[in-house]
C-alpha cells in the first residue's frame, strides 16, 4: 500500500474505533468484523467484499505499531500539507509528483521540500521513517493482499461408537468440503468427550492455515460393564451362601475371558472386589476391574428351604442390624 494513499483514508473510521484503542481491543474489533464481511460468509457479495478489504488493509497497519505511528504522523500533517518544486510555477507538483520523482516516474533529479505553515524541513528527514523498514508500498498478504492470510474455518462433527471401540481406540473416516479426513480416537476415549483435531477443518480461501475439527464422541453404553475414570466397574451376583460361607467365583472382563475371586465369608453386598490392570488404558495409565457383590436373594422357597432358614435365624444372635443405622439417625435429628 502506498503511503500516499494515508492521507485521504481514516482507518480509525474504517474500523469504528478511537485513536488511542489498545491493540488488543483493535484485534477483537477486526475479528468480529472479518467475520461479519468475509466473502465466505457472503458468497457474491460485491459490498461485503470491499467492506471486507477496507477493514483488512486498516488493520494491516493500525496492528504493527511501527506503521501505525508512521500512519498517525502522516495523518497529522494532512491538513495544510503541500509538496513544491523550487522554483515554483509550472515546476510546482503535488504529493503524486513526488512519489513520481522518487520511483523514476518523473522529475528525475528534482529536489523537494516540504512546508507546512511557515517552516520547512527536508522531504528526506521528514518522510525517511516511511522507507527505513522497506515496507513502504508492501502489500501484506492474505484475502487478495489485505490483513494477512484467513485461517481456515473450524469445523464441528460427531460420531457415535461402542463401549469396546471407546476403550480400545478407534481411526473414523469424517466427510470436511467433499474430501474424506481420517481422525483417529484415542483409546479411553469418555462418553460426549469432545477432541480437537488440528489442521483437519475447512480450508482457507487464500493460503493461511486450516481450521481445526472437533469431533464430540458418543459411547453406546456396554450390557455389563460401566466405566468409574479408568476403571471398569462390573456387578456380580452371589448367593446367600457364597457371601456367607465363602467361595471362589468367576467374574467377566472387558475382553470376554474371566478371572476367578475369592469371596470370603461373610462379604456383604456392595463389596468391591479389585482386580488390578483390567481396566481401561491410556496415556495417563491403566485402570482395574472393580467387582461389585451383590447378594442374590432368592424369590422363591421350597417349603423345605423355609424351615431349614427359620432354623438357620434360630441360631441367630438375638440383634437387630439397624440398631446403629436408627441411633446415628435420632442422634442427628435432635
Amino acid at each position: 500500500m502506498a503511503s500516499q494513499d494515508w492521507f485521504d483514508k481514516d482507518f480509525y473510521k474504517v474500523l469504528g474505533v478511537s485513536k488511542d484503542v489498545p491493540q488488543a481491543d483493535l484485534k477483537k474489533t477486526y475479528r468480529k468484523l472479518a467475520r461479519q464481511y468475509h466473502p465466505d460468509s457472503n458468497p457474491g457479495d460485491a459490498k461485503a467484499e470491499g467492506k471486507f478489504k477496507e477493514i483488512s488493509e486498516a488493520y494491516s497497519v493500525l496492528s504493527d505499531e511501527e506503521q501505525r505511528k508512521e500512519y498517525d504522523q502522516v495523518r497529522a500533517m494532512g491538513t495544510g500539507a503541500r509538496f513544491t518544486a523550487p522554483g515554483g510555477g509550472a515546476g510546482a507538483g503535488g504529493f503524486e509528483d513526488v512519489f513520481g520523482g522518487m520511483f523514476n516516474q518523473g522529475g528525475r533529479g528534482q529536489s523537494y521540500t516540504y512546508q507546512q505553515g511557515g517552516g520547512g524541513a527536508d522531504y528526506d528527514d521528514l518522510l525517511g521513517g516511511l522507507f527505513g523498514n522497506g515496507r513502504f508500498g508492501q502489500t501484506t498478504g492474505g484475502y487478495r493482499g489485505y490483513g494477512g492470510p484467513t485461517p481456515g474455518q473450524d469445523v464441528s462433527a460427531s460420531t457415535t461408537i461402542d463401549f469396546q471401540t471407546a476403550v480400545s481406540g478407534e481411526t473414523v473416516h469424517l466427510t470436511v468440503d467433499g474430501e474424506t479426513v481420517k481422525v483417529r480416537i484415542p483409546a479411553g476415549v469418555a462418553d460426549k468427550q469432545r477432541i480437537r483435531v488440528p489442521r483437519k477443518g475447512r480450508r482457507s480461501p487464500d493460503g493461511g492455515e486450516r481450521g481445526d475439527l472437533y469431533l464430540t464422541v458418543t459411547v453406546r453404553k456396554h450390557p455389563v460393564f460401566e466405566r468409574d475414570g479408568l476403571n471398569l466397574r462390573v456387578n456380580v451376583p452371589v448367593t446367600f451362601a457364597e457371601a456367607t460361607l465363602g467361595a471362589t467365583i468367576e467374574v467377566p472382563t472387558l475382553s470376554g475371558d474371566t478371572v476367578r475371586l475369592k469371596v470370603a465369608p461373610g462379604t456383604p453386598s456392595g463389596r468391591v472386589l479389585r482386580v488390578k490392570g483390567r481396566g481401561v488404558s491410556t496415556k495417563k495409565g491403566t485402570g482395574d476391574l472393580l467387582a461389585v457383590v451383590q447378594v442374590a436373594v432368592p424369590s422363591h422357597l421350597s417349603k423345605e428351604g423355609e424351615e431349614a432358614l427359620k432354623a438357620f435365624e434360630a441360631t441367630l444372635p438375638d440383634e437387630n442390624p439397624r440398631e446403629d443405622l436408627l441411633a446415628k439417625a435420632r442422634a442427628a435429628a435432635r
